[in-house]
């Protein structure tokens, strides 16, 4: 039935509208069937009457499966429309009509149904076209005007009313409001949007923006209204390249279907062998000819692959649209299927598991001073730095005692080791504790030596603060994990993943600390980019690995991964040219989903698999012991829409 699947390609007939012609013809194809069995059965009209009707049936029937053979074997491809057209044509040689006429209605009513089902799968990926609107409110040199959407370049700026879908990726310029990203990140609670503080540089590096100021064209924005600055054209929004790389995924195959298809090429020209053999059986088994060939068609039905043809690019088709409407995007079958057998996975640390961003977790004041205290000195020197740590110092002391009210002057950036600064006339050193050695400044106290080796021991990134000649304390920063990271790890573990491990560019005892508040088996630390390329190697011996990583820094290693999985990937170009799996927002519960809507499309895949290979097999003994073609052909046509029922579950998975 569905032999005109070049390397799992689908029918396409509907995009013509041949889709509903071809339903048409079946149905006609069904009342000629009919009319002529009651003509036969209940009318005293001649026999040429109902015969003209099962002739016309034979026209109905047949003509889209003729049409497929035309075009297949001059290039020598003997598939299962040509097994069928034989078939039906030697029915009508032995003057069998009716059951020629039946093979065909049932054939061609089959191959509609499974077209249908087929195009049900697509649709839900091609509607996510229709997630962007026509057209947008959009202002240029201070007038507005309703433009369409197609025509929106950067740089524009784009007024979003409460409850309208938006039009464009950008950022907010102006208001603040909830957004629905479920259409393409997968995220179940509204995003919280709020304008960025400085419109030029952000639109200078608009991929280095936070979340919070991001919108996606598709999106669906909430109750406050939203002024947002364009970053991209049309064709060129995370939605735009969703579709197009989700449509181009149905033509990638998997090795199922690769197997599937090298398994036809050589198994229908054995079934034609097959048929010819049985049709010249007659002088050996002592009967007519006319039975020998009749049981020869009957095979040709019973041992076409129809159903095998279509088991997997049903299920692959169904799973990568299931998963598309659930924020994943997933390249094809290959990595879908292989996703589906791994035991072992891997991720980068830092914006994976982590929220990327150092915060403070620990502060250690000395006797003699205050947690209050501390602050106030450290966040005043680092109020001067742009060091990433330093920014995080500020912030997060602000949140705990806000304003410092003190003033630091005469900053000093020593490289590699600390800052320097005058805090009310008295010297400030902020540094890590190597840095306090004796020689470049005052050498650490036993007591908070002591103290600095607990905290850096649990992956802690410390900042001694002296002033003067006294110790006020140390303050630990860390990159925290992500507040779902640990039950994720724990849903992973219950679909059957058995090594969970890290692999970060951090030191050990970092790598470490986060790898036990997560519940991660292993982490390796200290990895250079190439070294992550090879432990990625070692780690993909035996059944394969997945590296989950942010798609930039990671992909070398997501390239030499079994299957690279990237997060995040709505808002990175490189994260959706480069993974074999992104996960298009940047939240870990959707990998869960993954692979768990893997692991059930590579069951259908089998289930399909043993269901066609076996009807195959129990139908052509059965046709060569004397079942007819009419019986043959009901199962065997009941057998593939069974197989393309049961790939379209994947539809309505659910984590």
């Amino acid at each position: 039935m569905a032999s005109s699947q070049d390397s799992g390609d689908t029918h396409h007939h509907d995009e013509d509208g041949s889709g509903a012609r071809e339903l048409a013809f079946s149905l006609l194809c069904g009342a000629c069937l009919l009319a002529g069995f009651l003509l036969e059965q209940f009318s005293p009209a001649p026999d040429w009457v109902s015969r003209t009707l099962f002739q016309g049936a034979y026209i109905f029937g047949g003509f889209f499966a003729v049409r497929e053979v035309a075009e297949k074997l001059p290039s020598g491809k003997f598939e299962i429309d040509f097994l069928m057209i034989v078939a039906a044509a030697g029915a009508a040689i032995l003057g069998e009509w009716a059951e020629g006429a039946l093979l065909l209605f049932l054939f061609s009513i089959g191959h509609a149904l499974e077209n249908y089902a087929m195009n049900r799968a697509r649709k839900a990926i091609t509607s996510l076209a229709d997630l962007a609107p026509e057209t947008a409110l959009v202002r240029r040199s201070g007038v507005q005007a309703e433009l369409k959407v197609a025509d929106l370049r950067p740089g524009d700026e784009v007024i979003i009313r409460s409850n309208e879908r938006i039009a464009a990726d950008g950022f907010v310029i102006k208001g603040e409001s909830s957004v629905n990203q479920a259409p393409i990140t997968g995220e179940s609670a509204p995003a919280d949007k709020s304008a960025v503080p400085e419109i030029e540089a952000a639109f200078a590096s608009p991929d280095a923006l936070p979340a919070r100021h991001r919108v996606f064209a598709g999106t669906i924005n909430g109750a406050g209204s939203l002024e947002i600055r364009v970053t991209r054209a049309a064709g060129e929004t995370a939605l735009a390249k969703v579709i197009s790389m989700v449509s181009a995924a149905e033509t990638r195959q998997s090795p199922t279907q690769s197997f599937t298809k090298k398994f036809e090429k050589i198994f229908v020209p054995a079934v034609i062998l097959l048929a010819v053999l049985v049709a010249l059986s007659g002088p050996v088994l002592g009967e007519a000819f006319r039975e020998s060939f009749y049981r020869a068609m009957a095979v040709l039905v019973a041992a076409s692959p129809c159903a095998l043809a279509i088991a997997t690019p049903s299920a692959v088709l169904s799973g990568i649209a299931r998963a598309a409407r659930g924020g994943v995007l997933i390249k094809g079958g290959a990595p879908l299927e292989a996703l589906g057998t791994l035991d072992a996975i891997a991720f980068d640390k830092t914006g994976t598991l982590t929220e990327g961003m150092p915060r403070i977790v620990e502060v250690k004041a000395l006797a003699g001073t205050d947690e209050i205290d501390l602050l106030r000195v450290a966040s005043a020197v680092e109020a001067l730095s742009d060091h990433p740590l330093a920014k995080a110092v500020v912030r997060d002391a602000a949140a705990r005692i806000g304003d410092t009210a003190l003033v630091a002057t005469g900053f000093e950036s020593l490289t590699g080791r600390g800052v320097s600064a005058i805090v009310e006339g008295e010297t400030v050193l902020i540094g890590k504790p190597a840095f306090f050695n004796g020689t470049d400044a005052k050498a650490l106290a036993v007591d908070l030596t002591a103290i600095t080796s607990d905290m850096f021991s649990r992956g802690q990134t410390l900042m001694v603060v002296s002033k003067g000649d006294q110790f006020l304390g140390v303050i630990g920063l860390m990159d925290t994990p992500k507040p779902q990271a640990k039950a994720v790890i724990e849903q992973l573990r219950a679909l059957g993943l058995r090594r969970m491990m890290m692999i970060s560019g951090d030191n050990q005892s970092v790598a470490d600390a986060v790898a036990r508040e997560v519940g991660l088996d292993t982490a390796f630390g200290d990895l250079m980019p190439e070294d992550k390329v090879r432990k990625i190697a070692e780690l993909s011996e035996g059944k394969g690995v997945a590296m989950v990583g942010d798609g930039v820094n990671d992909a070398p290693a997501m390239a030499n991964a079994t299957v690279g999985i990237a997060m995040g990937a709505a808002g990175s170009d490189v994260a959706l040219e480069t993974a074999d799996i992104a996960l298009m927002g940047d939240d870990l519960r959707t990998l869960p989903f993954a692979v768990g809507l893997s692991r059930r499309a590579r069951s259908v895949i089998q289930q399909n698999l043993w269901l066609s290979l076996g009807i195959v097999a129990l139908l052509i003994p059965a046709t060569l012991l004397g079942l007819g073609i009419g019986p043959a052909v009901i199962i065997h046509e009941g057998s593939t829409l069974l197989v393309v029922a049961n790939a379209l579950r994947l539809l309505t998975y659910r984590a």
